[in-house]
């Protein structure tokens, strides 16, 4: 066996496993499959879309080595980007909710990250909250740049470039539906683009958490009051530029109840520790699975480890006062 001993840490993001969920497939009766995204080395899907957006704005000139990049994210993101500069030579700033699992926010302030927590109880409108502080911030501070993953569309280009010609190669042309959820978007519509242009017949279904407005636009262009949810890195208070969502074919609404129900299935059928959104992407899969009267092939995605949520997703007494168990 001959292993390569020349790559450096960002050549290896990516090229993750793609493995078939042996248990949850006789459940459902269908061929389910999962790309292992927590397998990168920030430990979630976010690195790829890090390491391509800082690449594209130094090609383009808009960021060198020195420079302070701007971000606001629930945390993968964050990870993906401090990778990413700590290799690059950058400086970085994160804007993170308040929220957010005790384990991303300390990973982050060890690697030297400077975290910003805004509460996240403020209205999105506020120009203090999540959604405003980064850009507000870039804006006020010339030579900051922004990365904006939520319109900022290199984020989608990312998944078209890497995820979804992986999925396409790994399963060999045979996939009849991926399943995502929706945060920003980016996997969920960049590598759905990239394998509907291989075979149009491809069904992309999109997953949305209960508080999030994506699923009412989608379903009838009606745009609702944004309400609080707990399931972190999916869905938004606003319409934003990378969530395509004309590229989908369907959409499945998930509670935080249903997620973290689904998530623990994971645990129990597969021995995959994963994150909420890897619920929901697996409640998904499950509601998909009980509308199709043909055996299917589907693909989904595990989106980050289970090991940065202990202290939420995992916690007994967090579960509890959430209601959630």
């Amino acid at each position: 066996m001959t292993f390569n001993s020349n790559l450096n840490l960002l050549k290896a993001i990516g090229r993750t496993p793609c493995v078939k969920l042996e248990n949850i497939s006789k459940l459902t009766g269908h061929e389910v499959w999962a790309k292992l995204e927590f397998m990168n080395p920030g430990g979630s899907i976010k690195d790829r879309i890090a390491m391509y957006m800082i690449e594209k704005a130094e090609r383009e000139g808009k960021i060198k080595p020195g420079d302070t990049i701007i971000e606001n994210s629930s945390g993968n993101t964050a990870m993906g980007l401090a990778i990413v500069c700590r290799q690059k030579g950058y400086k970085l700033k994160i804007v993170i909710r308040d929220t957010t699992s005790k384990e991303k926010i300390k990973m982050l302030e060890i690697m030297g990250v400077d975290v910003i927590k805004v509460n996240a109880a403020l209205p999105p409108e506020h120009p203090d909250s999540y959604n405003n502080f980064a850009e507000k911030y870039a804006a006020e501070n010339p030579g900051v740049f922004y990365i904006d993953q939520h319109n900022n569309l290199d984020n989608n280009e990312a998944h078209y470039m890497s995820t979804g010609p992986e999925i396409w190669q790994q399963m060999n042309g045979r996939i009849d539906y991926f399943v995502a959820g929706v945060g920003t978007g980016g996997t969920c519509t960049g590598a759905g683009r990239y394998l509907k242009e291989q075979d149009p017949g491809i069904a992309v279904i999109g997953v949305d958490p209960v508080g999030s407005i994506f699923y009412d636009y989608f379903k009838q262009k009606k745009l609702v009051k944004p309400s609080r949810y707990l399931i972190e890195g999916l869905g938004d208070e606003f319409l934003i530029k990378t969530a395509q969502l004309e590229m989908l074919d369907d959409m499945i609404q998930v509670t935080d109840k249903q997620a973290i129900e689904h998530t623990f299935l994971l645990v129990a059928q597969e021995g995959i520790l994963s994150g909420g959104s890897s619920g929901a992407n697996i409640y998904g899969v499950v509601t998909l699975a009980k509308k199709i009267r043909k055996p299917s092939v589907i693909c989904t995605v595990i989106c980050d480890s289970g090991y940065k949520y202990l202290s939420t997703v995992y916690n007994d007494d967090w579960l509890t006062a959430n209601n959630l168990i």
